[in-house]
This record gives structure tokens, C-alpha cells and sequence, in this order.
């Protein structure tokens, strides 16, 4: 009993020596850190430099706080990403969507929308069901919307904040980050839809470059003979709504929920890639927008808001899918007479 007795001295020492050895070595760390502080302000007073250089060296120091660059005090590449923003990429997204805008008014006032040629027969036929014009208006509201919100969050320092003053542009900025936020979700819902949906109208075919070199990308409106989908639509579909609608969603999802352990610097690059993508889809859109609207290719519209479109119509746009609905090839509704009708039939 007493040798047992006298020993427990020792133990009460070992145990508190375990838990004091990890407290030590941060002290001591931390007390090294100070000496050699301390010395340099008597070697070079008031030179602060070599303590910013090691702050801003990102490498982890000493913390009672643990988990993913909890120990990195300041993040040098915030800086770069911030001169990247504001000098680049917002200047650039900005003209570059002005620009495209100020070519299409132009392309409209010398030559107006893209007219019939022949004469409207009042025979319709079905262009777009139900499910594709619901996932596409989905798509293009939800697309408005995060386009609107992403510009005023974007450039409107620059545009809104000097005409409508500090008050009402923090209130109209903190609204759009709401708005980008809770939109974005549904925009990737309805372009998977989208995706899944018309993936097999917009697998190439033999006429599409064709199309592209005659049409010159769209521009002109010279007769080739063309599937459900011509080549201009073909390459908006794989380049917009595939490659980049999906690069812009990825990386929204990467800044919408930071908490999923994501390193700073993760976060900047997705911002990088989503705002330099954004704004390069945000200028190309405004061409599908035109060529889709009543100013751009008469009776596009109307085919995407009622479903059909008129038989001269899709003869002189779409011939070799026209051939096959009128060959039994492909199966597709037909009206004539309809109360819709009449407003198909003459846009």
C-alpha cells in the first residue's frame, strides 16, 4: 500500500505534463514569434514589413480556432481577384454586352425582321409541346432575371449608383443578391429540362455547316434545308445551353453554399469563371433574343408562345423536318381553324 501510495506524485506529474505539452509548444511557438518581433523593432524600428510579408504569405500559423485556413489571417489572392474584377472583367463583360447590343439595333435599322417569303397557307402544324414551351419560358424568365440582378450587382457602381444615389442602390443591390440567389436554382432546373429534352433535335447533321456558312451564322436569311433545328440554334444549344449555362451553374452553386468546407480560394476562381462566363453568355443571348422576337425572324415567336407555326412557315425555315411531319416520319399535332389560328398565321 505505501509503495502504491508514494508513486502517485509521479503519475498526477505525467498526466499533467500530456496535457500541458501541446499548450507549451503553441506558448512557445508564439513567445518565439514575439522575440524575434521584438528584436527586428530594435534592429529596424518601425519596419513592419517582414510581419505583413509573413501574414501574407498564406501559410497557416497558430490557432485555437481549427478547421479549413482558420489559421491564414489574410488571403493574398482576395487582392488579386479584386484588381481582376474591377479592371478586367467587369469593364469588358460591360462594353463587350453594350456593344452586341448597339450591332443588333444597327443590323435592325438597315434590313428590319427577316419577312416571309411565300405566302402564309392558315395550315398548322405543331411545332413545340407543351413541356418544351414551359421548360423554355421557364428558362428565359429565370434567365432575365439572374442577368438583370447579376449587371446591377456587376457594373451598377459604375451606371445606377451616381444617378440614384447610395440609399436606393443598397437597397436595389441587397434585393438583386436575394433575387440572383433563389432564381438560380430554378434556371438549372429548367435548363437540365431543356437539355434532356431537345438534346436529340440538336445532334449534328450533314447541312448544318452548310446552313452556317450561307446563313453566315444567321445573319442572312438565304434558304437551306434544314432539320427541326438549323445550325445557328444547333450551336446556341450546345455553346450556350450546355457548356456555358452548365459552367455558370456549377460555379453559382460553388458561391450560393459556402459552407460545404470550400477553400477561399475556390470561392474566387468560381466567382472568376462565373462572372467572365456570365457576361459572355449575357451578350450572345441578345442575339438569340432578336432573332427569337417579332423584330428578328417573323413568326418565330409565335411558334415558341402557341406551339405552331404555319405550314409555308416551317417549309421555308425547317424543310427537311416539314418533309418529314408530312411524310408520317415524324408525328405531330395539326390545326386549322382554331381560335389560335389567326394570330399564328399572321404573327
Amino acid at each position: 500500500m505505501r509503495a502504491e501510495f508514494a508513486w502517485w506524485p509521479v503519475r498526477l506529474f505525467v498526466i499533467l505534463a500530456l496535457f500541458a505539452l501541446p499548450l507549451l509548444q503553441g506558448g512557445g511557438a508564439a513567445m518565439a514569434q514575439d522575440q524575434t518581433q521584438a528584436q527586428r523593432q530594435q534592429t529596424q524600428p518601425y519596419n513592419n514589413a517582414p510581419v505583413w510579408r509573413e501574414v501574407r504569405s498564406g501559410e497557416e500559423q497558430y490557432t485555437s480556432i481549427k478547421g479549413r485556413e482558420t489559421g491564414v489571417l489574410i488571403q493574398s489572392l482576395g487582392e488579386t481577384w479584386r484588381a481582376l474584377r474591377n479592371s478586367w472583367i467587369v469593364p469588358i463583360a460591360g462594353w463587350f454586352i453594350f456593344g452586341f447590343a448597339c450591332v443588333l439595333a444597327l443590323m435592325y435599322w438597315m434590313r428590319g425582321p427577316m419577312r416571309m417569303q411565300a405566302k402564309l397557307t392558315g395550315r398548322l402544324i405543331q411545332r413545340f409541346t407543351v413541356i418544351e414551351r414551359t421548360a423554355h419560358w421557364i428558362v428565359a424568365i429565370a434567365f432575365c432575371l439572374l442577368a438583370l440582378s447579376g449587371l446591377i450587382m456587376m457594373v451598377g457602381k459604375y451606371v445606377l449608383l451616381p444617378v440614384i444615389g447610395y440609399t436606393l442602390f443598397s437597397w436595389l443591390t441587397q434585393l438583386s443578391k436575394v433575387l440572383h440567389n433563389f432564381t438560380g436554382p430554378v434556371f438549372i432546373a429548367g435548363a437540365l429540362l431543356m437539355i434532356v429534352m431537345f438534346t436529340r433535335h440538336a445532334l449534328p447533321r450533314a447541312g448544318d455547316l452548310n446552313w452556317l456558312i450561307k446563313n453566315r451564322g444567321g445573319v442572312v436569311n438565304a434558304h437551306v434545308p434544314c432539320g427541326f433545328l438549323n445550325g445557328g440554334q444547333k450551336m446556341w444549344f450546345w455553346g450556350g445551353l450546355v457548356v456555358m449555362a452548365l459552367v455558370i451553374s456549377v460555379s453559382g452553386l460553388v458561391m450560393d453554399f459556402p459552407n460545404f468546407d470550400q477553400l477561399r480560394s475556390t470561392m474566387i476562381i468560381a466567382n472568376v469563371v462565373h462572372s467572365s462566363v456570365a457576361g459572355l453568355m449575357m451578350g450572345l443571348s441578345l442575339f438569340h433574343i432578336y432573332m427569337g422576337s417579332k423584330i428578328g425572324v417573323e413568326g418565330a415567336y409565335e411558334g415558341m408562345r402557341y406551339g405552331y407555326v404555319d405550314e409555308a412557315w416551317a417549309k421555308e425555315h425547317h424543310e427537311l423536318w416539314y418533309a418529314d411531319v408530312k411524310s408520317g416520319k415524324i408525328k405531330t399535332g395539326s390545326a386549322e381553324g382554331t381560335p389560335e389560328a389567326p394570330q399564328v398565321a399572321h404573327g
